[in-house]
């Protein structure tokens, strides 16, 4: 099993989440995140005053599934969250161990 994490802009989660249940995956967690990368934030004028906006506003999902299917799940990812500007975000993959359903004890495939 796999952990897929995305980092994405706000307005990209709504197209992404459609792609995602075209493709069958229904469960994500979503999580409104802040942060940045090579795009190092930005200024903006409030009130006559300038100030800095270091971390910018981003969307994180995270889905778990089985390793057969995280390619399909990938590019399905970077075709609905791609704009082809600075700040499109990342995608990380990693490997899940072990996974229980707290209300039925059921473990691995059964609990996603």
């Amino acid at each position: 099993m796999k952990k897929i994490e995305a980092i994405i802009k706000p307005y990209k989660l709504e197209d992404l989440k459609e792609a995602l249940v075209d493709i069958g995956i229904s469960g994500m967690t979503i999580s409104e995140v802040k942060g940045y990368g090579r795009q190092q934030g930005h200024s903006e004028l409030y009130r006559g005053a300038e100030y800095i906006v270091d971390f910018i506003p981003k969307v994180k999902i995270e889905i778990i599934l089985e390793a057969n299917s995280v390619d399909e799940a990938v590019d399905t990812i970077l075709n609905s969250a791609k704009t082809g500007k600075i700040g499109d975000g990342k995608v990380f993959i990693s490997s899940i161990e072990k996974i229980i359903r707290i209300r039925t004890g059921e473990e691995d495939k059964e609990a996603i």
